[in-house]
């Protein structure tokens, strides 16, 4: 009888390392679009992938539930079509699609829990402010009192980058 016999191509017995997901959170910042090159780019050099999370805040005490809810159908609607919009940008750079998350609530702590619940999301990449105010919530809060719950490490992206300079360091 022929016995299996073991390979002998280290190759093809090695296990393959996991794959890094990128999650950026996509909101209405103007440094959004540096987050996401550095996160395409990245991603597409070291084989890895991008995950979106959008991350919908509750409105405010509406008297009405029923304008509240369709207040937040229409929220949820505009957060999936710009979800989708960048998803295939993501494609464009990396020729892979990205994993699409939309959660409600705060947006530090869906950041957190979600990264929590995917143990394959392996980088938080943000981008910051360039305006005099300071880089951004998440960044203060990641670079703060929230470094010590992330599970992974954040890469921050200065805001200002030209797709040149973006293209130069990754």
């Amino acid at each position: 009888m022929n016995e299996p016999t073991a390979s002998t191509n280290p190759e093809e017995s090695a296990p393959k390392p996991p794959v890094r997901i990128f999650l950026v959170v996509v909101d209405d910042s103007p440094e959004l679009p540096v987050a996401l090159r550095y996160a395409c780019l990245r991603a597409r050099k070291s084989g890895g992938k991008v995950a979106l999370v959008t991350v919908l805040e509750p409105a405010e005490m509406q008297s009405w539930l029923a304008v509240e809810n369709l207040m937040k159908e229409e929220q949820r609607s505009e957060a999936e079509q710009k979800l989708q919009k960048l998803a295939r940008d993501v494609n464009r750079l990396t020729g892979t699609l990205p994993a699409l998350y939309v959660r409600e609530g705060n947006p530090r702590d869906e950041v957190l829990a979600l990264i929590e619940e995917e143990p394959s999301i392996s980088i938080l990449v943000l981008a910051a402010g360039t305006d005099p105010e300071g880089p951004g919530p998440l960044i203060a809060y990641f670079t703060g009192r929230g470094l010590t719950r992330l599970r992974i490490p954040l890469t921050i992206v200065p805001g200002g980058l030209s797709d040149d300079a973006l293209d130069a360091i990754t």
